[in-house]
């Protein structure tokens, strides 16, 4: 089991603030999650392939498709900051070479 200056040292290397009464409960919680890792630990995974996830997860999206929209100013109007034909928009990049 962890004691609480264990606690306290995990604490601070977390930067968290607790107070004696957390460091007493966290001492058993994280007890009892590392007992839980060392039963963890005795299972066979010998023959068992790494895997990212328990369950095979696929995502349901649809094709992409390009289409002309058929109101270009009305699209151009909602725009906050629209220059000419286009979207003025922040700038991300940093341009200057050094």
């Amino acid at each position: 089991m962890l004691d609480r200056q264990q606690v306290q040292k995990i604490a601070h290397l977390a930067r968290l603030d607790i107070t004696p009464e957390e460091e007493e409960q966290f001492a058993g919680q994280l007890s009892d999650i590392l007992d839980y890792f060392e039963q963890l630990g005795e299972l066979d995974t010998e023959n068992v392939s790494p895997t990212t996830r328990a369950v095979e997860l696929s995502n349901i999206t649809r094709q992409d498709s390009s289409q002309v929209y058929s109101d270009r100013e009305a699209l151009l109007q909602e725009a906050p900051n629209p220059e000419d034909d286009f979207f003025r928009v922040p700038q991300i990049l940093n341009t200057d070479e050094e």
